[in-house]
């Protein structure tokens, strides 16, 4: 049985305590089983793909609760808003086989 593949991303602006919540999702996660994939730059990184997409470890997201912003990165995607970026995104999403 292969392992759940988990896509994590920030969006919008930032708010204090994101830092925290990735650590815990992507630190959860991993401890699940699960591959656990950032998605940096938010909705648009989704669309990009590539390198936009690496796979994270446990130490990936170590010493990031003193950061200010979101290590991950954000942003706002007005391509997101239309049919074709959301298939570029999907696309994105199937190629790095993530499914939650």
């Amino acid at each position: 049985m292969s392992n759940k593949r988990l896509g994590v991303l920030t969006s919008g602006g930032d708010a204090q305590g994101m830092n925290a919540a990735v650590r815990a999702v992507v630190r959860a996660a991993l401890t699940k089983g699960a591959d656990v994939f950032a998605i940096y730059e938010g909705y648009q990184g989704m669309i990009l793909g590539d390198n936009y997409i690496r796979q994270v470890q446990w130490d990936t997201v170590g010493g990031i609760l003193q950061k200010g912003g979101t290590v991950f990165g954000t942003a706002r995607s007005p391509e997101f808003r239309t049919l074709e970026g959301r298939r570029k995104a999907v696309r994105n999403l199937i190629i790095h086989g993530i499914d939650r």
